[in-house]
């Protein structure tokens, strides 16, 4: 939902014409997108989008543990996902996207790819407690 609401801003900020998202459902696979009425295409597009980073996630949670608590794995997974869209995906979709050169549109999608990192990945810090925790000491009266 964070890489939406930047992708929001970026498109409102003209960084972008159409979102990744948008792009694949139009161009990609457009039969599917008319399936659903046109009223309901933003909210079925935004769904698309989430469920593509729902499954991002949760392959990342497939990364080896001793990997996954670096801070930098996450973002490197973040930019692994966005070439992996912009080297194979976009291609064999043939999206418009592809074509000419965007290094405004690619920086920006690079750096909500590198966000999306930060947000799935975990920093060494974050584990509060585990087996070697210590039991906080109580006050007796």
């Amino acid at each position: 939902m964070t890489m939406s609401g930047m992708r929001q801003a970026a498109v409102g900020l003209g960084m972008i014409e159409r979102t990744p998202p948008e792009a694949m459902l139009r161009e990609g696979v457009p039969t599917l997108l008319r399936q659903v009425p046109e009223h309901r295409r933003t909210a079925a597009i935004e769904l698309a989008h989430w469920s593509y980073g729902a499954a991002a996630g949760a392959a990342f949670g497939l990364v080896p543990g001793r990997l996954r608590g670096s801070r930098l794995t996450g973002p490197i997974y973040g930019v692994l996902a966005w070439g992996l869209f912009e080297l194979a995906v976009a291609p064999m979709l043939d999206l418009a996207h592809t074509r000419g050169s965007r290094p405004q549109e690619r920086l920006a999608l690079l750096v909500d790819h590198v966000v999306f990192g930060l947000i799935v990945g975990e920093p060494p810090e974050a584990e509060i407690t585990g087996p070697d925790a210590k039991e906080p000491e109580r006050e007796t009266d």
